[in-house]
């Protein structure tokens, strides 16, 4: 039986999201394999038309799932399956490693000897290892959050970690957790606010400097 809804939540990263329908009890779990349209992927708000089954008990879920108006498309032909490569099948360091582990040595020598020499606070690299722990914290809950389908982090706030000095602590989130660490568009934003926050740091050093002694 067709039934018409509107997709309330959709999670663009793992692919699946829920429908409410005035002709369902519960809202109606989609994954992107079973929306097929001509126009583009799903997305929150948009009003779809589609098929509901009940499989095992898991409550219903949505297929043949297209937007209200146009007629679904056929699915994709199957291509034969390529194995990707894994970085962390060859023990190999992910993309970005070779610049981000010199950068984090390079980043905490260089608080630590601003700080011995009283041109940082005393307290700056305890603030700097609490921002960190809280960046690979807010990680590891948006990380737990998308297993269990409940409602995720914003990607800004993870990128306002980084951009305020945890972004080491986001670099070792993502290859630890496995989380956002194949996402390109995040990945290139969040090296982004690495290069932000160094140069904010170094712009910082370099006004020091030049201020008159005395």
């Amino acid at each position: 039986m067709k039934k018409e809804g509107t997709i309330i939540r959709w999670d663009d990263e793992r692919g699946f999201g829920f429908v409410r329908s005035p002709d369902s009890t519960a809202d109606v779990f989609l994954h992107v394999r079973d929306f097929r349209s001509r126009s583009g992927g799903p997305r929150q708000g948009m009003r779809i038309t589609f098929e509901e089954i009940h499989m095992g008990g898991k409550g219903p879920r949505a297929v043949a799932a297209h937007p209200v108006g146009e007629t679904a498309a056929p699915p994709p032909v199957p291509r034969a399956r390529r194995k990707p490569a894994r970085a962390a099948a060859t023990g190999a360091p992910s993309s970005g490693a070779w610049l981000i582990l010199p950068l984090m040595l390079a980043h905490a020598g260089f608080v630590l000897w601003a700080t011995w020499s009283r041109l940082m606070p005393w307290w700056v690299p305890f603030a700097w290892v609490g921002v960190n722990a809280g960046a690979f914290m807010a990680y590891w809950i948006d990380k737990y959050a998308a297993q269990q389908r409940f409602w995720r982090t914003p990607e800004l706030q993870l990128h306002v970690w980084s951009l305020f000095g945890g972004w080491s602590g986001a670099w070792f989130a993502q290859q630890l957790l496995r989380h956002k660490s194949r996402k390109v568009d995040f990945r290139d934003t969040y090296f982004a606010t690495v290069v932000a926050h160094c140069a904010g740091l170094g712009y910082w050093f370099w006004m020091f400097r030049m201020q008159p002694a005395g």
